[in-house]
């Protein structure tokens, strides 16, 4: 991961040209999340707690979750945090989310038999523990979507089937129908590797983004959709697929409903929505439709939707480079 201490993080946005390598640490690319940062280091809960009481929103929350859920000895301090507030929801679904990162670090994102079988056990025994504090959570606080979210996660690892997922999503959509990372989490399921089809997927994907309000990060769906697809093509047949115009105006109609309508506000999944756009744009050769992502971007990217490429820095590089050339 690209990190550089000191830059003014994240004030690179706008439509000019840049020219050096992309930043992918999220404290870096997100200045807001600097007091985060601070607490996490010190452990200091009181501040992690000020600070997701900050937040303005589910989607909000469940990105930060996630930042917490990554960062490595954190489980002590929420350990504590639980035992002082048995009943909060926060702390207790902040440990399970990090109870899922240990399984999932454990498991590594290997091909299935590519992992040991005490590679699965353990990784199960996280998951196992995380998914019983959130039943209680789920159970205590129906409507509490950070909680639901984390629950599609650990279905996913626990190998439940599709209709369990389902059921867990239509619960938590049915008090935020349009929670983005709720619809990331079930779109991974739906895909081939996870027991789903292309059909399912993409479907969803576009159903997502044609119902979700305008300027919602929804319509990223479909450019992820389409990125997981050309995954599991060989290259030739992966270029092919997204050089076709149905793709190309897929992801047009999904762009202009969502990061580039006039009523869209970044926030936390910004970086990431773009990095989408952009990447599946250039991948297809339409780097005229990439440029206003990479304009948007800046030098900033999403490390994990240019994990889909084998050198995700230099591939930035390459393809902000190409979009440029169309001015």
């Amino acid at each position: 991961m690209t990190r550089r201490p000191g830059r003014a993080a994240g004030s690179s946005g706008g439509t000019s040209a840049r020219s050096g390598p992309p930043y992918f640490d999220p404290y870096d690319t997100l200045p807001e999340l600097a007091p985060l940062r601070t607490a996490l280091t010190n452990a200091d809960w009181t501040a992690v707690q000020a600070y997701f009481s900050t937040l303005d929103s589910a989607e909000k929350i469940s990105f930060v979750s996630g930042l917490v859920a990554d960062t490595p000895g954190v489980e002590d301090m929420l350990r504590k945090a639980v035992a002082e507030q048995p009943a909060a929801p926060l702390p207790r679904t902040l440990l399970a989310h990090r109870y899922v990162g240990i399984g999932w670090d454990i498991r590594t994102g290997a091909l299935a038999d590519s992992v040991s079988r005490e590679q699965f056990d353990r990784f199960h025994g996280w998951l196992e523990q995380a998914e019983q504090i959130l039943i209680d959570v789920c159970a205590e606080q129906p409507a509490y979507v950070p909680a639901w979210t984390v629950r599609l996660l650990t279905a996913r690892g626990l190998e439940l089937d599709q209709a369990e997922v389902r059921r867990r999503y239509d619960r938590l959509s049915a008090h935020h129908p349009h929670h983005y990372p709720a619809q990331q989490q079930l779109l991974q399921q739906l895909c081939p590797k996870w027991g789903g089809s292309w059909e399912t997927a993409h479907d969803f994907a576009r159903g997502a983004a044609s119902a979700s309000p305008d300027g919602s990060h929804s319509g990223a769906l479909v450019a992820l959709a389409h990125l997981e697809h050309v995954a599991d093509l060989e290259p030739m047949a992966a270029y092919a697929y997204l050089r076709g115009v149905p793709v190309r105006d897929d992801l047009r109609f999904a762009a202009r409903v969502s990061v580039l309508h006039r009523d869209y506000r970044p926030g936390f999944h910004g970086i990431g929505a773009h990095s989408a756009f952009a990447l599946a744009f250039s991948m297809g050769g339409h780097f005229e439709d990439a440029l206003l992502h990479f304009g948007a971007l800046g030098d900033r990217a999403d490390a994990s939707v240019w994990s889909y490429v084998p050198d995700p820095s230099t591939a930035f590089l390459k393809y902000r480079k190409s979009a440029t050339a169309t001015i």
